[in-house]
């Protein structure tokens, strides 16, 4: 039976009219699978909205081309969170990856998604080069070796339950401090709206422990305000802001939102409230 499927968040609600195929609760959260027919099959984790059919290539684009085209080498990448399998199809999607490691801490959440998100993870669920590990990727990171590391992305949910310790000081250094020369990490930070104190804590603290540090924004109708960001960093230069142009060749024509010209803009569309913060 259909009806309004909603995300409330300060005194605002952000829903679709779907039905809910699947309600649980895991060790971590609870789980929540609907269809729609706006957006198609979707999943919310303790009622907050993750991503959707027709919804994802606006997260997952925006948060792995600019970081893979950017580095150096895209060899051995780290995916800490992405369930649903999205941002590890769209780095799969760079044929100089030889390594993709996706830790997430929640196994019913990569279950569900291969289950009822089929195209969402796509043919990453049987890549050869995707490493699966079901734990918690703030211990991850924090064991993993020195220089480990061409590209780190964290694809994780609000900073509440499971996902808090994803926006800390300790775990961001040890995301440095594993990624190799010429590297990049690469976050979702929040709306600058609707977690306006989050975002802006978020990109101030990565800009204090790496060298450069950037918002990028862009838009997730779903997500409560719509408007969204990602922040990119990186040693010694804002590689991520320089597309290499072999690499963006090789995955244009199959992106949705992301292409170089988009990726300039959404860099130089940080909105004057927040650019004077950061200043």
């Amino acid at each position: 039976m259909s009806g309004w499927i909603d995300e409330h968040h300060r005194g605002v609600r952000y829903g679709l009219i779907g039905e809910v195929l699947v309600e649980e609760t895991s060790p971590f959260q609870r789980i929540t699978v609907i269809r729609s027919e706006r957006y198609g099959r979707g999943l919310l984790l303790d009622g907050c909205w993750m991503t959707a059919e027709r919804q994802e290539r606006h997260y997952h684009e925006s948060l792995v081309h600019p970081a893979l085209c950017g580095a150096t080498s895209v060899a051995r990448v780290l995916v800490i969170g992405g369930g649903d399998g999205g941002t590890a199809r769209e780095c799969l999607r760079h044929q100089g990856v030889e390594h993709l490691d996706l830790v997430e801490i929640d196994g019913r959440v990569v279950e569900l998604s291969r289950e009822y998100l089929p195209s969402i993870g796509g043919s990453a669920w049987t890549d050869p080069r995707l490493r699966l590990t079901v734990g918690d990727g703030i211990a991850w990171a924090a064991a993993a070796a020195d220089n480990s590391y061409d590209v780190v992305l964290v694809d994780g949910s609000d900073p509440a339950g499971p996902a808090e310790g994803l926006f800390n000081r300790s775990f961001f250094e040890h995301c440095r401090r594993i990624l190799r020369p010429g590297g990049i990490f690469a976050t979702q930070s929040e709306s600058p709206e609707a977690f306006q104190e989050v975002h802006l804590a978020m990109v101030k603290l990565l800009k204090d422990v790496f060298d450069h540090a950037d918002p990028l924004y862009g838009w997730v109708p779903m997500y409560p305000s719509g408007w969204w960001s990602w922040t990119f960093a990186a040693m010694d230069q804002p590689r991520y802001r320089q597309p290499n142009t072999n690499r963006a060749a090789a995955i244009a024509d199959g992106c949705h939102i992301w292409s170089p010209r988009w990726q300039r803009g959404a860099f130089e569309a940080i909105p004057a409230f927040i650019a004077r913060e950061l200043s």
